[in-house]
């Protein structure tokens, strides 16, 4: 009854199966004994083994080829039965899911896989396979794909050079037939904001940031998602619409640090907001999650609906560049007549803040409250509208401060992450800043302050080294005028 041995049909992804044998099956008979057979599920196409009576210690040595796929497969399902008669109920020896993104191919070529369940883990019960995956179009691969994509969602989408695909690669541990369609700047909601990329490639959606020298990554998979729902702009979205990707229950749970919330259902949800690019953001990843969950039927529906033409790419242009240390440099020094308490009024979100801050250019600031983050080490977010004087167009600034006490308690550090919107080429890079203050060992009330700058460089483009000096310079002049306008303020009450 089994379906072995059939040959693969058409042109695409070939998964080929070799099913070489199982060990410490469970005993489910009376004899002590099982008669198992194999079932194997992926893409909607099913392969099913011969039964194996009376062992367990099966030896199958059977290969299994599922039919070419336009798309490269996520998982497959592995279900071990226990054969009892042709209209018994089936008795379970065990599963297990094979997630084609956590392995690499020389893994998967000769692989022994423990399977899931309570027998099975009770008994250590394993199947010996070899898996193989490839592409029949060879090298177009890419190509093709995004060829597809476009007509299927009415956009054009620009391929990505071989170093990025390798950077995204290596972030995630991805497999190298995967690659990267597009990667948009965001804040990933939790307890607290954290700034980061989104990634999105054919089979999966991912997250990274490395604030402050934590990082945080994570990534699912397109089909895990249940629902997508767009949340309408407010004051805590920093006047942007937002995104809560809701999975299915029980799936992603790898993901589940990156999470807002896990819900009655058992269900993870991710929200995402403050993109730069909130449309193209939006539409790629409708695009991608509807190409991997619909019928082929709401797929042609799809394509009528989204028939503008539109770049993607140039909506947050430049090719991600990966990740990489920020070299920092000192752009502000100074000795300031005020102890540390009284200068850190500056971080404080008080009156003092807002009004010295929008008298350097920064309107409609607005700062969160400090929160613990971990010992000794407090988070908050800010965000203001750059005055035209200072920027020559509407701009906003977004950013995530941490500040932490010095090793010796006296003075402080504060770090900062900046994002740019509306800038030109802010979308390019993130601005780090580090504030030091320090009490000096005079008698007299005074406090050393040292400010550094880094840029990461999220993508490549021309004239870094023109753009980082003048960045510099800018923050430099404006660092003067912010503690010069805070000893203006603070020399009247003193």
């Amino acid at each position: 009854g089994g379906d072995h041995g059939v040959k693969a049909k058409g042109d695409g992804w070939l998964l080929t199966v070799a099913l070489i044998d199982g060990t410490n099956l469970s005993a489910t008979k009376s004899s002590g004994y099982s008669d198992p057979y194999v079932v194997f599920t992926c893409n909607g196409q099913t392969k099913t083994s011969s039964i194996k009576f009376h062992t367990l210690e099966p030896q199958w040595n059977e290969i299994f080829e599922f039919d070419a796929m336009e798309d490269p497969p996520s998982v497959m399902e592995i279900n071990v039965y226990d054969f009892d008669g042709p209209f018994d109920e089936v008795a379970s020896l065990g599963h297990v899911e094979v997630n084609f993104l956590k392995y690499s191919i020389p893994e998967l070529a000769d692989i022994w896989i423990p399977l899931k369940g309570k027998l099975a883990q009770a008994c250590q019960s394993k199947l010996h396979l070899r898996i193989f995956l490839n592409n029949s179009r060879g090298t177009e691969v890419v190509k093709d794909y995004l060829d597809r994509m476009e007509k299927e969602v009415g956009r054009k989408i620009a391929m990505r050079s071989p170093h990025t695909n390798l950077e995204f690669q290596k972030i995630f541990s991805l497999p190298p037939e995967e690659f990267l369609i597009n990667d948009f700047t965001c804040h990933l909601k939790r307890k607290m904001l954290t700034q980061g990329r989104l990634f999105l490639s054919p089979r999966i959606i991912g997250f990274y940031t490395n604030l402050f020298g934590h990082k945080t990554k994570f990534f699912f998979l397109w089909e895990d998602i249940e629902e997508i729902q767009l949340l309408p702009a407010t004051l805590s979205s920093m006047g942007s619409p937002s995104l809560l990707i809701t999975l299915r229950k029980g799936r992603g749970m790898d993901a589940r640090h990156g999470a807002k919330q896990l819900d009655d259902e058992g269900r993870l949800k991710f929200h995402l907001q403050s993109f730069v690019s909130f449309n193209a953001a939006h539409k790629t990843i409708m695009a991608l999650w509807k190409a991997r969950s619909l019928t082929p039927e709401e797929k042609i529906q799809l394509v009528e609906e989204e028939s503008e033409t539109k770049d993607l790419q140039n909506e947050e242009g430049g090719s991600f560049l990966g990740i990489e240390d920020v070299k920092m440099s000192e752009v502000f020094s100074s000795t300031i007549p005020f102890d540390v308490p009284v200068l850190m009024g500056i971080f404080e979100g008080g009156p003092v803040e807002r009004r010295i801050m929008e008298k350097v250019g920064c309107m409609d600031y607005s700062v969160t409250a400090w929160e613990p983050v971990r010992a000794d080490v407090h988070q908050r977010q800010v965000h203001c509208r750059l005055d035209k004087k200072v920027a020559r167009r509407d701009g906003e600034v977004m950013s995530t401060q941490q500040k932490s006490p010095l090793p010796d308690k006296n003075g402080w550090l504060v770090e900062e992450v900046m994002t740019l919107e509306g800038i030109p080429l802010g979308e390019f890079f993130n601005l780090h800043i580090r504030y030091q203050l320090e009490q000096t060992s005079s008698k007299q009330k005074s406090c050393s302050v040292q400010v550094f700058i880094g840029m990461a460089w999220l993508k490549s483009c021309k004239n870094r080294k023109k753009i980082t000096q003048e960045v510099a310079s800018k923050l430099s002049s404006r660092l003067k005028k912010i503690f010069s306008q805070l000893e203006k303020e603070l020399i009247p009450a003193n």
